[in-house]
């Protein structure tokens, strides 16, 4: 795709990791700040909607309260509280220089696994850039349960780090380009910090199995990497956005994204174009349990695009309602697709393995033939 096409767009989620929010020596890089701040203003006077998804509390709290390290019960969240405030302190008066007003939006696991939250977080987002309003969006840590392991066993919640977010984001308002800025140029053959021939890929057609291998850990002080950010374009592409993964340590940045300059890796869009309830179910939901299927089943659901029969079912994992969302693993505890499921795990343990005609029988009322029927599928 040509650069000039690839940034001909009109919504745009821009995530700023934290490594490009501090210097090295951990202060915040305000002269950074200032100029992401300066460049996003311009494309909104030039008629842009723009979404921020920033990264950079917990750092700045740490470094607030001079702390060594976050470990121990709640020191992590506490860090969130006292950096938000001062994070938020840096956006507002950056943008009020161009007349231009910000709001903050905290947001849990909860605001997306919770259907009508999340369209009412979609409504409010919408009416916010309607209003000429740049939303500000974190990760809320203070209150996010994802550091409770104890309350999340067998639980595989929707995001744990703001790459993702920023993937549901742009998801949930289909946004036409989804901008990650870290602190490296793009996407490489291997990784260039171990290896010296690594090369640059400049576009990147569709996030296979093969591109995901590519990705790593996170870097140092951040919670992503290239592995959670190439899990995200694998999201915003699948409904049809693109992705672009670029150094936000560049001067300017972004206002050369937007003359053209041959920056970062491009991610192009494919022709799936996943329908909102898809995605919400694939990617935006809290996973409760596991259905772990046969051979056949597998091959039903990936290759004839089926419903999921209780004939097919071999293992239930955890409890679940009707209603929730599910893995589908394979027999070797491979998922290969989520869906939203129409009986509990006490009904299921009861029908798996068993002919839909004889789920009257079982159960003695039948809701349906399926225990997952097509529509509400999503596979990997």
């Amino acid at each position: 795709m040509q650069r000039k096409d690839f940034i001909d767009v009109k919504r745009i989620v821009i995530k700023l990791g934290t490594n490009v929010l501090r210097n090295n020596d951990g202060e915040v890089a305000l002269s950074r700040i200032y100029s992401f701040i300066e460049d996003i203003s311009k494309l909104i006077k030039d008629g842009k909607e723009v979404i921020i998804v920033t990264s950079g509390a917990v750092g700045l709290g740490k470094k607030k309260l001079e702390l060594e390290s976050t470990e121990g019960d709640g020191v992590k969240q506490a860090c969130a509280a006292v950096g938000q405030s001062r994070l938020m302190s840096y956006y507002e008066a950056g943008f009020a220089t161009f007349d231009i007003p910000v709001a903050q939006i905290l947001l849990t696991e909860d605001d997306f696994s919770m259907r009508h939250r999340y369209l009412s977080l979609r409504t409010t987002l919408n009416k916010l850039l309607e209003l000429g309003v740049v939303p500000i969006i974190n990760q809320n840590d203070t209150v996010s349960t994802i550091e409770l392991n104890d309350m999340l066993a067998g639980m595989q919640v929707c995001f744990s780090d703001n790459d993702k977010l920023s993937a549901l984001v742009s998801s949930e308002l289909d946004a036409d380009l989804l901008i990650l800025l870290s602190d490296i140029d793009g996407l490489y053959t291997s990784n260039p910090k171990e290896d010296s021939n690594a090369e640059l890929i400049q576009e990147v057609d569709c996030v296979t199995d093969e591109i995901l291998s590519l990705g790593t850990g996170a870097s140092d002080g951040g919670r992503g990497g290239m592995k959670t950010k190439l899990e995200a374009a694998k999201l915003v592409t699948r409904f049809g956005g693109k992705v672009l993964i670029a150094n936000g340590k560049q001067p300017y940045v972004i206002n050369k994204i937007f003359a053209g300059e041959d920056l970062g890796t491009m991610f192009i869009p494919t022709s799936e174009n996943l329908s909102g309830k898809k995605r919400w179910i694939g990617y935006a939901t809290n996973v409760k349990g596991k259905l772990i299927v046969n051979d056949g089943a597998k091959k039903a659901i990936l290759d004839k695009c089926t419903s999921l029969l209780p004939i097919g079912i071999i293992e239930i994992i955890n409890d679940f309602k009707q209603g929730e969302v599910v893995s589908i693993c394979d027999e070797s505890g491979c998922e290969f697709a989520r869906g939203m499921v129409n009986y509990d795990s006490e009904e299921c343990k009861k029908i798996m393995g068993a002919h839909s005609d004889n789920i009257l029988e079982i159960l003695g009322y039948k809701n349906y033939d399926a225990v997952i029927t097509r529509d509400n599928i999503t596979d990997l």
